[in-house]
């Protein structure tokens, strides 16, 4: 049973993917929210939520002032903000350590210390590395394959060592996002293959065998809501799953071409990138009550109505959408 406790919520990230969903729905629930981002992929992502239950900082995650103005007044936090996902943190991996690591403890404490009551973390699903098991549940070891998984893990650990009485801390291990949302990433495997289905009748699978699970991002959204309205003793020191469907690429394409219901060529190209996992996410189900409500093919088409409506620009080339694009434009050190 979840509570109507009204919180003021720190959002790191809140102008990327999950965040430019997340802060319209905290807002609509009743809750405050304030922001902290770079904008590094526009200034008009929260541009519709702007008024006086919306507080933007624009600041670095490693500035300690602009934590602190960030945290003022904040009784809670969900932590995204990060250089997400491999590739990405591959471009720079002392800049991915340094957001993604480094400024996490004193993020967590000066949080605790700003009277904070609860800490929600992102990490993510990749922290398990390759698992035979055939359900991939969260009392299994991690063995993280990559930097960004590693610190991810790494920083699981930190927060458990910054937990108080008082001050609650949930780690979220989210699947592969999926969905429209108004700070679009194109560079994700669902979003990735209704790009191409669609704006080139083409697409392009790397291997296919490779289980990914996935969550769409109204469902993410809805978890961290759920997470915020659930009692202390419920969620302290917590580790949740956060998927709904675990599919083959392959499986995935064709479910792109089926929801779009055209015809679209799948070409299949060797991959040397072997990850895959069968994500369980049943304490989710179980010890929240939250049941994933979107499935796949409602990622595709709703990312096709804003195709069609216009609120894609050049989604094939324009670098806003994709994060190494513009991570590469922005130069961030």
């Amino acid at each position: 049973m979840t509570s109507e406790r009204r919180w003021h919520v720190l959002v790191t990230g809140g102008a990327g993917y999950v965040g430019s969903a997340l802060v319209p729905a905290l807002i609509a629930a009743g809750h405050r929210v304030t922001v902290l981002d770079l904008y590094l992929y526009g200034r008009d992502v929260l541009a519709s939520s702007r008024g006086p239950a919306l507080t933007e900082v624009e600041g670095d995650l490693r500035d300690p002032a602009a934590v602190a103005r960030a945290l003022a007044e904040c009784d809670a936090v969900i932590h995204l903000a990060c250089i997400s996902n491999d590739p990405s943190y591959e471009l720079d991996p002392t800049l991915g350590k340094s957001i993604n690591y480094d400024a996490f403890r004193p993020l967590v404490v000066a949080a605790r210390e700003a009277g904070v009551k609860r800490f929600i973390y992102a990490s993510s699903s990749s922290v398990y590395g390759i698992k035979d098991e055939a359900e991939v549940t969260e009392d299994l070891p991690l063995e993280p394959l990559t930097d960004y998984s590693r610190y991810k893990a790494l920083c699981e650990d930190v927060l458990a060592e910054e937990r108080r009485p008082g001050f609650v801390t949930v780690v979220v291990r989210p699947s592969t996002v999926c969905g429209y949302a108004p700070r679009l990433r194109l560079d994700l495997t669902i979003n990735i293959l209704t790009n191409h289905a669609v704006n080139n009748g083409r697409i392009t699978v790397f291997g296919g065998a490779q289980k990914r699970p996935n969550i769409h991002i109204d469902d993410m959204v809805g978890l961290y809501l759920n997470l915020l309205g659930q009692p202390d003793d419920k969620i302290d020191g917590q580790i949740f799953n956060a998927g709904y469907e675990n599919h083959t690429v392959m499986e995935i394409a064709e479910m792109v071409r089926e929801a779009l219901g055209r015809s679209v060529d799948i070409v299949v190209e060797p991959t040397d990138d072997d990850r895959s996992y069968h994500v369980s996410s049943a304490k989710m189900r179980r010890a929240l009550g939250f049941e994933p409500a979107h499935t796949i093919a409602d990622a595709v088409r709703d990312l096709k109505a804003a195709f069609d409506n216009g609120r894609v620009s050049d989604p094939l080339g324009n670098p806003i959408y994709f994060n190494i694009k513009q991570m590469q434009r922005a130069n961030l050190r």
